[in-house]
């Protein structure tokens, strides 16, 4: 789930390299990655804290406070991606005076500003909606979600973009935002859709047959080197 991400942006940048302006173009989409991965470090916390808060709390049974974790998570991540969306935006053309003193990556930064904020914006929730999605028990249906998303759909419109349209590296970004925003609404509708009671059931069914499982092997290794295990009253 996670490699089907990171290879996305890898692709994304090796895409870039194909660019008339090549080294430019790398350049200002290497820094404005490295800007969005940097906060997605916050989300990505969150993804494993509600992964882990949403998979103890199925496992007790309380389908409230399941659904209570979701939504703090949810406003806490999105209250901290609005703030940076804000200040990419205010200071969208001095991020590269950051990394760079070349006027032209400076410049090709500046262009890519304001998608760089909205991405930004998206990867402050799209984590969280993947970590309840794994708390559920869903890591396999997030990973065709991404494959699909990312590389049915973001990775296609952003070559032709880039390289019909003529948007250059602008395009390719486009593609990716539009890849991150489908994945987005897609998990985003699904947890919505959501039935708790159920979850709650489908965990205990899970935690039953693992702790079944775990009891028979504990029983047989203790035959096996011939101890009788003590009758429980």
């Amino acid at each position: 789930m996670m490699c089907l991400e990171l290879w996305y942006n890898a692709l994304l940048v090796l895409m870039a390299g194909y660019m008339e302006n090549a080294s430019v173009a790398i350049a200002a989409f290497s820094i404005c990655i490295n800007v969005a991965t940097l906060e997605l470090m916050i989300p990505v916390g969150f993804l494993s804290g509600t992964s882990v808060r949403v998979s103890n709390e199925l496992g007790r049974g309380d389908a409230k406070a399941a659904k209570f974790a979701v939504r703090v998570v949810l406003a806490t991540s999105l209250s901290i991606g609005v703030f940076i969306w804000a200040m990419c935006l205010i200071f969208g053309r001095d991020i590269g005076y950051i990394f760079t003193t070349d006027e032209d990556v400076v410049e090709s930064i500046s262009s890519l500003s304001v998608l760089l904020a909205f991405t930004i914006l998206l990867n402050s929730v799209q984590p969280v909606f993947s970590g309840v999605a794994v708390g559920c028990g869903r890591q396999t249906m997030v990973a065709w979600v991404n494959l699909a998303s990312y590389y049915l759909v973001g990775i296609p419109l952003g070559l032709v973009l880039a390289y019909v349209a003529h948007l250059e590296v602008r395009g390719i970004w486009i593609g990716m935002i539009s890849g991150v925003a489908l994945q987005t609404l897609v998990l985003g509708f699904v947890i919505w859709r959501t039935d708790w009671d159920e979850q709650v059931k489908r965990a205990s069914e899970r935690l039953n047959r693992w702790f079944l499982q775990e009891t028979e092997d504990r029983l047989e290794s203790t035959a096996g080197n011939g101890i009788q295990p003590r009758a429980e009253e």
